[in-house]
């Protein structure tokens, strides 16, 4: 087994200036990378703060009692983040994620739910906006966020045996807790369609082989005709301090093997392009798809790279754009805006130059490595960026 490695660089301290190019580049909506691909999806950090301590993603070994996390001040305020979501949807932005950390922990976080669902896209067409969480206070902030417009919610859940889960999220908080969570953004019609189907409250399951293997069956056993949608995620080599090994994956094909043994599924096709997760659906006696049984999906990051579509940005909680999951550094964004003062169409151009550069592909890379192999520089951490 590896020895877990504390970084001895903060990578919240590394970062790229974020330079206005000469020529502008106008927000027309059609903005592509140096590979093809367009700007439509924003994932925005609102804090670096969670109350687990899951060891895939903060491990309490690093982030423990000592641990410094960001002051308050260095935190993009909820003006700024508005602003700079209006700027990325001009450019082509059309879902936005609120992450963290655990992004409920960031307080009054209903009002910049408000500010963002009040923005308009060039075409009229209504701004996806979701957001991620642990699920942990999602009881007492379910109706209030929908209230104040969010649209979909995915909640993280990587076992419904308590003991397991505990063991996880390692500070002995229940499952039951989470899955009342669950329940009330149900209640609250969070991620309910046109159709009152909940195509948009999904709940994500890391698989760790050796730690929650067991409860692939029983996590499909109890969505499965539930209208929510579960998706199994392949465990990542994020970051520095999660002790990644390939030992520990679970190939998603393995994953559908095993439900495989109880239900019957086929094969549907994706919802979206850049969709990260392959869909499969329950088949009824007559092998077909059967929409009240629902589906599952798998994210494939490590085995089945899906960078060719990748169309999504992540911003930091203090204003770092980051291009990949897997980056090195990012690109200061609040300097350009507290410091330089820059005008949106600053903002704008800055970003588009930034976009336009973008080469990422860690993921298609990353077979070409060797294994286990160490990065020559720290990663991010995806509890600073959002998953």
């Amino acid at each position: 087994m590896s020895e877990r490695v504390i970084p001895l660089v903060d990578q919240r301290l590394l970062a790229l200036p974020a330079t206005v190019p000469t020529q502008p580049i106008a927000a027309s909506g059609l903005l592509s990378d140096s590979l093809g691909r367009p700007l439509h999806d924003l994932r925005i950090s609102v804090t670096d703060r969670c109350n687990f301590r899951c060891n895939y993603c903060m491990p309490k070994e690093v982030f423990n009692k000592d641990y410094a996390y960001l002051p308050h001040g260095d935190l993009l305020n909820f003006e700024e983040i508005t602003r700079l979501a209006k700027v990325f949807v001009a450019h082509g932005v059309r879902k936005i994620r609120l992450t963290g950390g655990e992004p409920l922990l960031r307080k009054n976080l209903e009002i910049l739910v408000d500010q963002l669902a009040n923005i308009q896209t060039p075409d009229g067409t209504p701004l996806d906006l979701t957001l991620t969480t642990n699920g942990s206070l999602l009881t007492r902030k379910a109706k209030s966020l929908k209230d104040a417009g969010l649209n979909r919610v995915t909640v993280s859940l990587d076992g419904l045996d308590d003991a397991v889960f505990r063991a996880m999220n390692d500070v002995d908080f229940p499952v039951s807790d989470v899955l009342d969570g669950i329940a009330a953004a149900k209640d609250a019609g969070l991620g309910l369609d046109a159709n009152g189907l909940f195509t948009g409250l999904k709940v994500n399951m890391v698989v760790k082989r050796r730690t929650n293997v067991d409860q692939i069956l029983p996590m499909a056993r109890h969505f499965r005709g539930s209208g929510i949608t579960l998706r199994f995620i392949e465990y990542m080599d994020v970051g520095a301090t999660n002790g990644w090994c390939m030992d520990d994956v679970l190939p998603s094909a393995e994953v559908i093997q095993h439900i495989q043994q109880e239900f019957p599924l086929v094969s549907l096709d994706a919802s979206a392009i850049g969709e990260t997760a392959q869909r499969w659906g329950y088949a009824n006696a007559a092998g077909v798809f059967d929409p009240a049984l629902g589906e599952v999906g798998v994210i494939s990051s490590v085995t089945q790279a899906f960078c060719r579509d990748c169309n999504r940005a992540r911003l930091s909680t203090e204003g770092k754009l980051y291009l990949c999951l897997f980056a090195t550094q990012g690109y200061d964004l609040r300097s350009l805006m507290r410091g330089a003062q820059a005008t949106d169409v600053d903002l704008a151009s800055a970003i588009g130059h930034i976009w336009q550069g973008r080469d990422d592909r860690y993921s298609e890379l990353r077979a070409s490595m060797p294994v286990d192999s160490a990065p020559a520089v720290r990663r991010v951490e995806m509890s600073y960026i959002g998953g």
